[in-house]
């Protein structure tokens, strides 16, 4: 029975021992580096953000520049022969068929 014992001890001894050791180095080498490299990402997440977002805006005004003014006119009248073809076709399903609807559009919108 005493060897029995013996054997038990032992390896509560070890286990605790081998615990000791886990949990001095997980908290004096691990967890010190990892809270470190964490705050090193929190770091660099803050100064990405204003980065992004200057990029981003001085990007929009650079393209918004070069943008033909053509281009712009052309979008806003498609624009509004849309809308109003929509608009007129809307209404006449309420009121009816509009007089004059087998004109041609106008070619100055």
């Amino acid at each position: 029975m005493d060897l029995g014992w013996t054997l038990v001890i032992q390896a509560l001894i070890t286990a605790a021992t081998v615990l000791a050791v886990l949990a001095a180095f997980w908290f004096g080498v691990v967890r010190p580096y990892l809270d470190r490299k964490v705050e090193e990402i929190l770091e660099t997440a803050r100064e990405i953000e204003p980065r992004v977002k200057k990029g981003v805006r001085e990007g929009l005004e650079e393209t918004l520049r070069e943008l033909p003014e053509n281009t712009v006119k052309d979008s806003t009248r498609q624009f509004l022969r849309f809308g109003s073809g929509l608009v007129e076709n809307g209404l006449s399903s309420f009121l009816g068929d509009v007089p004059g609807a087998d004109r041609k559009p106008r070619k100055d919108l």
